[in-house]
């Protein structure tokens, strides 16, 4: 009877966001991608718990390097997630798990170095017309909080994408409406994020914020989803304005952002909130607003927004990538 022979080592890849942790493992750079599970992160104390369960059931497969998109800023060694509880030092990880090497970088900025390898069959278009060769991209996604990246072309076929927090810009309110939700959250925390409404936690408070303004008492709806069914199955009219204004807004900030790059290479929406509101999202204020900039409405009519529909992340490939330059 033959022996299975371990590999001589394999690269682990993670994408871990607020709510759930995607793992997948890649024996060699550029091949493909296998053993996807997805962990949620509530139930592990800490990131090493989860890295464990998921190594545990890789068998005799040596793991020698890792990369891992985590949803806060990567500024140095310490890593403190925006939101969950998980810490953790990069070099004491590295070790502790045995590791050759080690890349830890955004959740965004991985999933923007997949943006050029991803197949059309994973996007969707939202108005605008071709996208620029060689031009800017932009990314933004709402989740459990509301991540954003880009990428800018470098010499020859490169790219160079974005490491920064644009999720926790002000937000703009351009309506009475929104002046009073922008008002509501200032008063609870201090100031309107973007990510106070362009994620789910913002969708169920800007929901809870409107229902107090029109003295509606609604029971039952304690999650994201709980708003979103209530809005498009029941058409609950505080909950349809909730994510009328959570699309609008996002189409607010994504504007902004393709001028700030000047992202005639494309607008891209990730997370895990847009793709499941399906055609319906294509109905939604966000067009509009994302137009709606006075003398550069023709500017921003011209550029291609597309929803991310992958089934599984991209940010693993994405990652993946980020490894790639450590080998």
């Amino acid at each position: 009877m033959s022996q299975r022979i371990p590999s001589p080592g394999g690269r682990l890849l993670a994408d871990i966001g607020g709510t759930n942790a995607r793992f997948a493992f890649q024996s060699a750079p550029g091949e493909p991608l296998s053993e996807v599970s997805v962990l949620p992160v509530a139930r592990y104390p800490a990131v090493q718990d989860a890295l464990r369960e998921y190594l545990g059931g890789l068998g005799p497969r040596r793991v020698r390097a890792a990369a891992i998109a985590i949803a806060n800023p990567v500024t140095g060694d310490a890593v403190r997630m925006t939101n969950h509880d998980w810490a953790f030092s990069q070099r004491a990880l590295q070790a502790e798990m045995g590791w050759e090497r080690l890349r830890v970088l955004n959740d965004f900025t991985a999933l923007a170095l997949a943006l050029p390898v991803l197949p059309a069959s994973d996007l969707r278009q939202l108005g605008g017309g071709d996208a620029v060769p060689r031009a800017a991209r932009a990314l933004l996604g709402p989740g459990t909080g509301l991540g954003v990246s880009g990428l800018l072309p470098c010499g020859g076929d490169g790219w160079v994408p974005l490491e920064g927090e644009g999720g926790h810009v002000t937000l703009p309110a351009a309506t009475p409406r929104e002046r009073l939700l922008m008002d509501a959250l200032a008063a609870r925390h201090g100031r309107a994020s973007a990510e106070r409404v362009c994620s789910g936690a913002g969708l169920l408070e800007s929901f809870r914020v409107l229902c107090e303004a029109d003295g509606v008492a609604v029971r039952g709806v304690e999650r994201a989803a709980d708003v979103t069914e209530a809005a498009l199955q029941h058409g609950q009219p505080q909950a349809l304005e909730a994510l009328n204004l959570f699309c609008a807004l996002l189409g607010s900030v994504a504007g902004n952002l393709a001028l700030t790059l000047g992202a005639r290479g494309g607008v891209y929406l990730g997370g895990g909130i847009v793709p499941r509101l399906g055609a319906w999202f294509d109905t939604s204020p966000f067009r509009a607003r994302f137009e709606d900039k006075g003398r550069f409405n023709g500017y921003l009519r011209a550029i291609p927004v597309w929803v991310i529909t992958a089934r599984e992340s991209p940010a693993l490939l994405g990652a993946a990538r980020g490894l790639d330059g450590l080998d």
